[in-house]
């Protein structure tokens, strides 16, 4: 085998077993990536019984031993926690080399179209919100995007929050009338935003299931809610910012560039965000040329995974075949 691929987001992990010529063997999938909460190495044990899975399915004798180890990780999001995952894997021992990359740049590879130059700029809005951007003679554009302390804003947790916060505030009184305060507990069967927070706060219903209400936000702004509406818009606003400061970064804004949109969010096309996003993109750099991604963020692993063993067209072309 050549690479071993691994996309590990916030909320899943996709792993695929690659073969020289662009074959995928094996596959898994597994649960969020949370170094920050559980720590690296729960984390990793986390992921290896994903890998193990894959190497299962690959039905390949013998230990797992691959060229090379194509690692798109969520929360590597500062150079020294991508030194720190990068010695966890290599102990692993799973490959002759080990890259870490944030997992933004997965969505980046994918959304490429085949044989372009590494030129463009990702944005993700998932379970949280990031943003890299790179040029073919390596240069990048990157974002801490570790939360509020780094200035983020949204993404689908950051939106459920916003949700409840504004629903909760109508309820009693405190703000603006909006149709959130009655969709967000009905989601989960309650009748009140009271019945929801006791819930929330006595984990009744598991925190994990908080992401469920990005999609009712979205339901709410498309039937006209003002206060959902606004902040569907405040997410476009931030998605731009994010895409914008990347491309004049790497000095793009006057040269046409695609902007790759990719996470559950953006991938959804919400109608309201996605013309919002476009709309606000081509004021603000009207070179961009935005495209959405649907494609499996592990594909853009397998695919950086290529790019480093030197894989003839044929593998990339066969690779990009089997998820389409």
């Amino acid at each position: 085998m050549s690479v071993l691929a691994i996309d590990a987001g916030n909320s899943k992990t996709d792993v695929a077993l690659i073969g020289a010529d662009g074959t995928v063997l094996g596959t898994a999938r597994g649960g969020g990536f949370r170094p920050p909460s559980v720590g690296v190495e729960v984390a990793m044990h986390m992921l290896a019984t994903t890998v193990e899975e894959a190497h299962l399915a690959s039905r390949s004798p013998g230990p797992l031993r691959v060229a090379h180890v194509s690692a798109c990780l969520a929360n590597a999001d500062l150079p020294v926690e991508e030194r720190e995952l990068t010695a966890a894997l290599e102990a692993r021992g799973w490959g002759d080399s080990v890259r870490v990359h944030n997992d933004t740049f997965a969505i980046l590879r994918a959304g490429l179209p085949s044989g372009a130059e590494p030129c463009g700029v990702a944005v993700v809005c998932g379970a949280g919100i990031n943003c890299v951007g790179m040029t073919p003679d390596g240069r990048t554009a990157r974002f801490p995007a570790i939360g509020k302390i780094s200035g983020d804003w949204g993404g689908g947790g950051g939106l459920a929050e916003e949700a409840l916060f504004f629903a909760a505030r109508a309820e009693d009184g405190r703000g603006e009338a909006t149709a959130l305060a009655g969709a967000l507990p009905a989601h989960f069967g309650l009748s009140s935003m009271y019945e929801l927070i006791e819930a929330l706060h006595l984990e009744k219903i598991p925190v994990v299931r908080r992401h469920e209400l990005s999609p009712v936000l979205f339901e709410v702004a498309a039937a006209g809610d003002a206060v959902a509406g606004a902040l569907v818009r405040r997410q476009a606003e931030e998605i731009v910012a994010l895409a914008a400061v990347a491309l004049g970064r790497l000095g793009l804004l006057g040269t046409p560039t695609p902007v790759l949109l990719g996470g559950s969010v953006l991938a959804a096309r919400h109608p309201q965000l996605d013309d919002a996003v476009r709309e606000l993109l081509a004021a603000r750099a009207p070179k961009a040329v935005p495209l959405v991604v649907t494609a499996s963020p592990v594909l853009g692993a397998g695919l950086l995974g290529l790019d480093r063993v030197a894989a003839p067209d044929a593998a990339y072309a066969r690779l990009r075949a089997q998820y389409v």
